[in-house]
């Protein structure tokens, strides 16, 4: 899987630009802070997943004084070519197209691009709260099945409803309320028991790919393991029955999958309390690798590897590591400087001022 071209019109701070990375191997995109490395990523990721890799509102990804952004790109996989076209409006609804084809799911669009993200944010997935987790799990799962993504939306719009009613009620429980709740526990229940053991399978799945990957990069440090942890014990419905009374005073769900975490632990320690920085990165960045691998072995093969100045927040024992980790695949990193002396590139794009104005040959 690779982008072989990649087009922009109004999309951040670029009127236009063009580029052609290596369909194998690595590219470097390279420049100051600010010149736009980081925002030609983020097209590749808009395509991908129809969000943006910094969390940033749509809005937000038009070029200002415009009131649309365009992003086009070809993509290739085992010499099947696709075209993958997005329009991001300022106002009103987007829309993505691959070969002038409507996309309804993530993963419709991962069978044409797929993409893995390594950033210096990362370090939430570790530090975080429970939601950082919870949406990395989610995310792996929508590209790799289509039910999943529907499972999560069911169960998202679930929530919603239930949460409406709690505060509808403002605290007291009539028989109209309580039927009411019972329907929705049920959904819920169903629904959100399905999630949770999606989740807990694929944490499994990570379990020894992450593990690797975090000793690997940790030098021989303590292990790093995971776990799914749910917020209730025994049957759904039953826990939230249990949690009725609260969750009316409360006026939230306070059961559920969106309740749920993924237990990071280095040695017999969590994580995200008691690992230094350097253990915190080691443990994302083995949770990209680990996802990013679980997602290469089915067709159409490996997604592309973003890699967004993640060699500035390393230093030179992970660096060398990481890149010793890389996956074969095309792998497009961003960097203001020159990157380590073992990171050998295929191409280097210099990107100034939003505009990516040479190129050059790398090895």
């Amino acid at each position: 899987m690779a982008v072989t071209g990649l087009w922009l019109a109004d999309f951040r701070c670029f009127a236009v630009a063009e580029m052609h990375p290596e369909p194998e191997g690595l590219t470097v995109l390279r420049g100051a802070n600010g010149a736009g490395k980081t925002s030609l990523l983020e097209a590749v990721g808009w395509l991908a997943t129809q969000r943006s890799i910094r969390g940033a509102p749509r809005e937000a990804l038009v070029r200002t004084g415009a009131t649309r952004a365009v992003v086009r790109a070809e993509t290739e996989i085992s010499a099947r070519r696709a075209l993958f076209e997005a329009e991001i409006p300022v106002a009103g609804p987007g829309r993505l197209q691959v070969n002038r084809q409507p996309v309804r799911t993530r993963a419709e669009a991962a069978t044409g691009l797929d993409v893995t993200v390594f950033s210096p944010d990362d370090l939430q997935l570790v530090q975080g709260g429970p939601a950082v987790r919870r949406e990395y799990l989610d995310d792996v799962l929508a590209t790799r099945h289509a039910r999943c993504e529907a499972l999560v939306a069911e169960v998202e719009r679930i929530l919603r409803q239930r949460a409406a009613l709690l505060r509808q009620a403002g605290g007291r429980l009539d028989d109209t309320t309580g039927a009411t709740l019972e329907v929705w526990d049920d959904r819920l229940a169903r629904s959100g028991t399905a999630l949770a053991a999606e989740r807990a399978a694929l944490a499994g799945e990570l379990a020894a790919p992450a593990a690797a990957a975090y000793a690997r990069l940790a030098g021989g440090e303590e292990p790093m393991t995971l776990r799914y942890r749910r917020s209730w014990e025994g049957d759904l419905v039953e826990a939230l029955a249990a949690a009725r009374r609260d969750d009316l005073r409360r006026q939230v769900t306070t059961v559920g999958p969106h309740r749920d975490d993924l237990d990071i632990t280095v040695g017999p320690r969590p994580s995200r309390t008691h690992a230094s920085q350097g253990e915190q990165r080691s443990a994302a960045l083995a949770l990209r690798l680990a996802s990013h691998a679980l997602r290469s072995a089915p067709a159409p093969g490996p997604p592309v590897l973003l890699l967004d100045d993640v060699f500035s927040e390393l230093d030179a024992a992970r660096a060398a590591a990481l890149v010793e980790l890389l996956p074969p695949g095309q792998v497009l990193l961003t960097t203001a400087v020159d990157p380590p002396a073992s990171v050998r590139p295929d191409q280097v794009l210099e990107v100034v001022a939003g505009a990516v104005v040479s190129t050059v040959t790398g090895r």
